[in-house]
């Protein structure tokens, strides 16, 4: 299943912002465009006054009860990112599915079971394919420069 390749006019799918939102110093951008068409994150994540992400995240209404994994064609600095699932159970901000991935200089499919999702933020109910209310891509935790291109995000 396709969750979204950048092509007919992704862009108000997606939604950026950053630890601002909660008093955080992060900054950057989400742009979509290029060749191939994809989504572009950058910027400076900030642990400054207990900060530290910037993000895209799209809305979801579920995944096939049947999906076990997500596959994202990326390409970036070598440095490692994260996919933060959203569910029903994750009521509150900070509350999320978090698995994490390198960004390879060359573009590259990385798979990511949903086995390999870790609750964070709290007592969480186990991630259910079906209940998934939103994907996003964030650069996060730690002091550090952003530059990840995502251009493809498929479940299977």
């Amino acid at each position: 299943m396709l969750i979204d390749d950048f092509t007919d006019d992704p862009a108000p799918r997606w939604s950026f912002f950053t630890d601002r939102v909660m008093g955080g110093r992060s900054d950057g951008q989400a742009v979509i465009g290029g060749t191939p068409p994809h989504l572009h994150l950058t910027g400076t994540v900030s642990t400054a006054n207990n900060g530290g992400f910037i993000q895209a995240r799209q809305q979801l209404d579920g995944l096939p009860a049947t999906v076990t994994r997500l596959t994202l064609t990326v390409r970036g600095d070598g440095q490692t990112y994260y996919v933060h699932l959203r569910s029903s159970s994750t009521r509150l901000p900070w509350q999320f599915y978090q698995a994490s991935f390198t960004a390879p200089p060359d573009w590259s499919d990385v798979v990511i079971a949903l086995e390999d999702f870790r609750p964070s933020g709290g007592r969480l109910a186990p991630l259910d394919p079906a209940d998934i209310r939103a994907v996003a891509l964030v650069a996060y935790g730690r002091e550090h420069e952003a530059d990840l291109r995502v251009s493809r995000i498929g479940a299977d």
